[in-house]
């Protein structure tokens, strides 16, 4: 329940759990679903969502397990500030992560992802990843007006974002490789490394050995 601390793995845990809430910030400073069974942490942020009735963008959502030295129950969704706030109080060696006991409410963080079921359709180059995330990041950069207001953003992001990546059979939507992207999830593109596509129903999920992005169409929100 809010309130009580978790016992992360070790400080490394603790440090990657750091990156991964700064970077999410950096999309979207909103919450983090902190989600706990027996001795492994899921923590799911929320980097692309429709903000409007009807937009034609995906919920793309990022995830990553981290280990707990000891084991625990909780499912909670809290401010993404609040948790950066009590990381940044931690010392380099602490381990106890005092969970933020206000709750927020989020649309997304009442979706919920498959944990069986999926079946693997593809190896997506990492380089086709990045490639894609760094012109659909120019393209918005550009359409952009100067200062523009929530609204305008989001006009300007659903279009680009919601884009389907070109050769690949399963409609992976380019804002899938941004997500990927700002959230640390691509290894290095040399050697050439790739990351794992599954599919499950109307579900995509985009897979790394740092991280996994959740893509849900727009259409089963409304």
């Amino acid at each position: 329940m809010p309130g009580q601390n978790l016992v992360l793995g070790d400080p490394q845990v603790r440090a990657d759990l750091k990156n991964f809430v700064s970077r999410a910030r950096s999309a979207d400073d909103g919450a983090i679903r902190l989600q706990v069974v027996g001795n492994t942490l899921a923590a799911y942020v929320c980097v692309l969502r429709p903000r409007v009735l009807g937009e034609r963008m995906p919920t793309i959502l990022g995830m990553r397990a981290m280990p707990l030295a000891e084991p625990a129950e909780l499912d909670t969704t809290v401010a993404l500030a609040a948790v950066a706030d009590r990381l940044a109080r931690m010392e380099e060696t602490d381990t106890q992560l005092p969970v933020p006991p206000m709750t927020v409410s989020e649309s997304w963080a009442g979706i919920a992802a498959p944990r069986t079921g999926w079946r693997r359709q593809a190896d997506v180059p990492v380089s086709l990843l990045e490639q894609t995330a760094h012109r659909g990041i120019r393209e918005v950069a550009a359409r952009l007006p100067g200062q523009p207001g929530a609204a305008v953003v989001s006009s300007v992001r659903g279009p680009v974002w919601s884009e389907v990546i070109p050769g690949l059979e399963e409609p992976l939507p380019t804002g899938a490789a941004f997500a990927a992207l700002t959230l640390g999830f691509l290894p290095e593109a040399a050697g050439g490394a790739a990351a794992a596509l599954f599919s499950n129903g109307r579900w995509l999920r985009l897979s790394t050995d740092r991280g996994h992005i959740l893509v849900r169409p727009p259409s089963l929100l409304f």
